[in-house]
């Protein structure tokens, strides 16, 4: 049973919001010294190693590794890490990374109509509302460069992110479906699948990483530590403590932050139809997500 929201869990999610936010702007500094394997392989393996040793501290059990469950966390940790780690990193080369912190304000809006279809959570017509209005703000987002399909990098650089989004819609589906297991031992499981993924692909395609230049260096180390496994933590403890409607308002921050951190620190411009899009998406969330909104700030 959740209590209503502390000032601490209003803290965690300016907190979650923010580094979230800022994660796209740390990618794409990363992509400055090292190949966006590397990139995805470095933040997923390192986020692992925290929260096994943080498992092994806390004495977290292991769950009881059945069929079943081998099956849900080996296409959750595909899903929810090496993929669209990678899809991100690899976008990021070709496309502002407002670009990438936009299209994931679009992720709740993919995980309505898949619950839809495979859970028992059906949608209503505001959620219906909401999710065509959030797909317009995305249409608006990548449509110019879907029209120019086959003459750059660019269009297939959007369709990445967009594609990393839909892999953690799918996720988020399965780990609804996913047998009990303890949320931070689930967490540092998902993130070693994700390594044992992409080691080898990095170590195919990419080769054994040098170290590089100090910024990118660091920029890698922060991915690892912050965005993947404190903020795993920070969202597992307010998920616990406020619910996981709470959890939903940092759905609304990731994207400004993202264009902030993008026009500020990268020098990043960003085109008319951006503002428009996130508009439209972040319209779409509140719609569908109205009902759950309103019984938050009731409590």
């Amino acid at each position: 049973m959740t209590s209503a929201p502390t000032s601490a869990n209003w803290l965690s999610i300016a907190a979650l919001g923010l580094i979230w936010g800022a994660t796209f702007m740390v990618v794409t500094i990363a992509l400055e010294g090292y190949g966006p394997l590397t990139v995805a392989c470095a933040r997923t393996t390192l986020g692992a190693a925290a929260l096994l040793g943080l498992m092994a501290v806390l004495k977290r059990p292991l769950p009881e590794f059945t069929p079943t469950m081998r099956r849900y966390l080996i296409v959750i940790g595909l899903l929810n890490t090496a993929l669209p780690f990678a899809l991100l990193s690899w976008g990021q080369q070709y496309v502002p990374s407002a670009f990438a912190g936009i299209s994931m304000a679009a992720l709740p809006l993919f995980v309505l109509p898949l619950a839809h279809i495979f859970t028992d959570e059906k949608m209503s017509i505001r959620n219906t509302l909401g999710v065509i209005l959030g797909f317009i703000g995305a249409a608006v987002l990548i449509g110019p460069g879907v029209m120019r399909l086959g003459t750059g990098w660019e269009p297939l650089g959007q369709l990445a992110c967009i594609g990393a989004s839909i892999a953690y819609a799918v996720s988020s589906i399965m780990t609804r479906r996913c047998p009990p297991i303890d949320p931070i031992t689930m967490a540092a499981l998902l993130l070693t699948v994700g390594a044992v993924a992409l080691i080898p692909a990095m170590l195919i395609v990419e080769g054994v990483p040098r170290v590089g230049d100090m910024r990118p260096t660091v920029a890698i180390i922060v991915l690892g530590f912050i965005p993947t496994a404190l903020a795993a933590l920070i969202r597992v403890a307010t998920i616990r403590s406020a619910g996981a409607i709470f959890m939903t308002l940092v759905n609304y921050q990731v994207p400004l932050w993202s264009m902030i951190f993008g026009a500020w620190v990268l020098s990043e411009v960003l085109p008319l139809r951006f503002f428009v899009a996130l508009g439209l998406i972040l319209l779409g969330l509140a719609i569908s997500q109205w009902s759950n909104l309103k019984r938050l700030f009731a409590r």
